[in-house]
């Protein structure tokens, strides 16, 4: 790495990227998880080659599924990510992922004051788990993760839509759908841009300091 490259990435200022995926038994079916799997791969990968900028896009994947929440991918650079891919099976314990998204951007020693406001991907085929009220609640209510962008994708005709935009929590914003393959990878697309959008703002100091995830 050339000195120029290491100052860039020592000075750049974090942009969280978390993931939050379905992986419940139901996600195993029409090729959905290979999809997503996918998907996500060609996310970090565009994520990953955005290097020229003050901010470095970090990446975490939190599933939900058999084994309740878990950190699939913790938080790190997505260049430095070696992408495991997903398996499904089990439940739709979506509550327990939002109390660990809430949990990981609250934690100033994983998400710094320096960084930039958030964004969560919400990805789900179904109805979610029993109580899942109360941690959205306390997604949304807290500190810091009240300022995260927040998108939400709904796969095939199960999901959940009412749940899908009470994530959302604002009237404009909207649920994706996908029926097919390559709907998912649209979506991501689309989030992918909108990130890197940012990620590219960050060196035009315009209102930067608005966007601190603590400011």
């Amino acid at each position: 790495m050339s000195k120029l490259k290491e100052f860039t990435a020592s000075s750049a200022r974090p942009l969280p990227v978390l993931l939050l995926a379905d992986v419940s038994g139901s996600m195993s079916t029409n090729g959905k998880i290979d999809t997503l799997n996918d998907a996500v791969q060609e996310m970090l990968e565009s994520f990953g080659g955005e290097d020229d900028s003050r901010a470095e896009i970090h990446v975490s994947v939190v599933t939900f599924g058999k084994d309740g929440a878990k950190v699939h991918q913790p938080l790190a650079p997505a260049s430095k990510v070696q992408w495991t891919r997903m398996t499904a099976a089990g439940g739709t314990p979506m509550g327990a992922a939002f109390d660990a998204a809430t949990g990981m951007i609250e934690d100033r020693t994983q998400i710094p004051s320096r960084a930039y406001r958030p964004t969560i991907i919400l990805v789900s085929d179904g109805q979610p788990d029993e109580g899942w009220q109360a941690p959205l609640k306390r997604l949304l209510g807290a500190e810091r993760a009240s300022k995260a962008a927040r998108f939400a994708m709904g796969i095939g005709d199960d999901a959940d839509e009412a749940m899908l935009s009470a994530f959302l929590a604002t009237p404009e914003a909207r649920v994706y759908g996908a029926h097919e393959a390559r709907q998912i990878k649209q979506f991501f697309r689309w989030v992918t841009m909108s990130v890197t959008q940012r990620s590219r703002s960050a060196n035009r100091h315009v209102a930067a300091q608005s966007r601190a995830i603590d400011g």
